[in-house]
């Protein structure tokens, strides 16, 4: 199918198309805009015109202002992608208003993942970094009009029982993770990531820590997991937010690394159904005071 102009803006438009053919009968419309992806065939993030120029050379993210990759390069450009799927997300609710559907219409507005601009490995997303995994999300509608943000740890994987719940449908018992509409009782304390591609690599985070491994030898194109692991990196996401200090190995969070190798284990052992070894990282001495469990 041919889409005139502006690839966000022709999908945008069938998509209000599609709605107003099925205003009068319920519907699921699932949006997968490719924007802001990197365009791997010219090495860049192309922008509707004019839109780059709006903000090159403006706030840099923490992160990418002490590692650069390829952000002087690329981030006026990806920030313009950015600014065009926010003006497509608010035509598609200008349009469900004027249909009357707006607020009988729930919308999850999310990514599937971040932007680390080389700066952690060779390409651009794939890593366990909070750049790469960390996303944006928003939900409207009934059942999440009250405003407000969750502070928990909420995963993508808790998404499709959530869209289940607040539409009234049950969700299947062998459905991997739980609707944030459910009070969020005895909600865990921590999520897990897989990575693979650039490497095949696990890691857990809590509000305060980031564990990760990696293994060395395995193909992330081929190899959907590994017998033996080796620590990666320990950040302290309290005092580090852009993770620049890799804490892994230190004497003094020894008592942490092993109290987030255990939690990363537990879920290997849950979702994977197995029981990696890990190698730990080779002890550094360390100065500073250690870091006491009630703080983990």
């Amino acid at each position: 199918m041919f889409l005139p102009g502006y690839r966000v803006d022709a999908l945008t438009d069938a998509a209000i198309r599609y709605v107003s053919d099925q205003k009068a009968n319920p519907f699921f419309l699932f949006m997968s805009f490719l924007e802001p992806h990197h365009q791997n065939h010219v090495d860049d993030y192309p922008p509707p015109p004019g839109y780059r120029e709006r903000y090159t050379g403006r706030w840099v993210p923490g992160d990418l202002a002490a590692l650069g990759g390829s952000s002087a390069q690329h981030l006026g450009g990806y920030f313009g992608m950015v600014k065009r799927l926010d003006e497509a997300l608010g035509r598609l609710m200008d349009a469900l208003q004027s249909m009357g559907l707006l607020d009988n219409t729930i919308i999850l507005y999310t990514t599937d993942h971040g932007n680390h601009f080389k700066t952690r490995n060779g390409e651009y997303k794939r890593s366990c970094h909070e750049a790469s995994v960390r996303i944006p999300m928003a939900l409207r509608g009934p059942g999440f009009n009250g405003g407000g943000r969750i502070k928990d740890l909420v995963s993508l994987v808790d998404m499709p029982p959530t869209l289940l719940d607040a539409a009234g449908l049950p969700i299947p018992k062998e459905m991997e993770g739980r609707s944030i509409l459910d009070g969020r009782k005895d909600w865990p304390d921590d999520v897990f990531i897989q990575i693979s591609e650039s490497q095949v690599g696990r890691a857990v985070r809590t509000k305060r820590w980031k564990y990760s491994v990696s293994a060395a030898d395995r193909d992330g194109w081929n190899d959907s997991n590994a017998p033996v692991y080796t620590e990666q990196f320990l950040y302290d996401l309290e005092h580090d937010p852009h993770e620049q200090v890799n804490l892994i190995g230190y004497a003094s969070h020894r008592e942490v690394s092993k109290s987030m190798r255990e939690r990363l284990l537990k879920y290997l052992k849950k979702v994977e159904k197995v029981t990696p070894a890990i190698i730990e990282a080779k002890e550094i001495p360390s100065g500073q005071r250690k870091v006491a469990p009630e703080e983990i």
